[in-house]
């Protein structure tokens, strides 16, 4: 079998196999799921003291 003569070593090889399997399908499965979150009221706020002061200096 591939060369593998024991049987964890062979076990290894699968499940990393498997699991690089899983974390795909996981993936194309949450692909197309809800987009972020809105942004929290204090994040808002402080976009529009930030663009204040830029617009203040430059």
């Amino acid at each position: 079998m591939l060369g593998i003569q024991d049987f964890w070593v062979a076990l290894a090889y699968g499940l990393c196999v498997l699991s690089a399997v899983v974390c795909a399908l996981y993936g194309l499965i949450m692909w197309n799921r809800e987009g972020e979150a809105p942004p929290a009221p204090e994040d808002v706020q402080w976009a529009k003291e930030e663009s204040q002061i830029d617009e203040t200096l430059g």
